[in-house]
């Protein structure tokens, strides 16, 4: 049977996230819906990851099989042809047959994620569900330095969901940014893997370096108790968006 990987695009805000639940609108159900409508199979996708509620991406990557060969602009057309008869917010960017060794999940060698923040006093009506808005001004170069003492191999228990099913909380933290362009900050961490909550705990973290409640030093200490309730507010999921899967 052909593979095939799509990536994909979508705006996460009507979504109960990507992972098919029962009684719920999620990413990944919408597509296999547009994938039956246009060859008549009902397939099993698998993304690259299971984006929460309200998180949007910009490069999930996704695969599934099919009984027949379809070229992949075919199969990309189709798809959001259907998706859009559906008035789905998810885009098929691209589509393409691979080797059957292929897995959008396990054959990722690291994941990008962006996040938003709205820094501005006034409210961004047409960002609402794109950004966090915080009103105060945060100092993004003390939060980057900040951020700098959690890259590397570390137990990243305090900034672990409590429902997290990853086997061990140890991740390898490649990089964590933190730069302003214009209103906005933006903070953004690249890793192989990351923890259930890992990225939103970090930002929330963050943004308490950035308003001056805590230093770079109370950073570390977060880190080092190993304690979810050491851990910054965890951000909002509206300003998260999953932006390149490596292979």
């Amino acid at each position: 049977m052909p593979r095939y990987r799509i990536d994909v695009e979508y705006d996460g805000s009507p979504y109960a996230g990507w992972q098919r639940q029962a009684g719920q609108h999620t990413v990944q159900e919408a597509i296999e819906n547009a994938i039956e409508g246009f060859c008549g199979e009902r397939i099993t996708l698998n993304g690259a990851g299971r984006t929460d509620a309200g998180v949007h991406a910009l490069g999930q990557v996704a695969h599934f099989d099919l009984s027949r060969l379809w070229k992949g602009a075919t199969v990309r057309d189709a798809l959001n042809a259907h998706l859009t008869m559906a008035d789905e917010a998810v885009a098929v960017l691209e589509a393409a047959v691979v080797d059957n060794s292929f897995d959008s999940r396990f054959s990722a060698k690291g994941r990008q994620y962006l996040y938003r923040i709205m820094n501005r006093r006034v409210p961004a009506p047409l960002e609402r569900d794109r950004t966090w808005h915080v009103k105060y001004h945060l100092d993004e170069h003390a939060m980057h330095e900040a951020a700098q003492r959690l890259v590397g191999h570390h137990d990243f228990t305090t900034f672990r969901a409590a429902q997290c099913q990853s086997k061990s909380p140890v991740k390898t933290l490649d990089g964590l940014s933190v730069t302003r362009e214009g209103d906005e900050v933006h903070v953004r961490a690249w890793a192989r893997s990351f923890l259930h909550n890992q990225v939103r705990s970090l930002v929330g973290t963050l943004k308490r370096v950035g308003e001056g409640a805590w230093s770079a030093d109370d950073v570390t200490a977060a880190l080092e108790a190993r304690d979810r309730a050491a851990c910054g507010p965890v951000a909002p999921a509206h300003g998260l968006y999953l932006v390149k899967v490596d292979y």
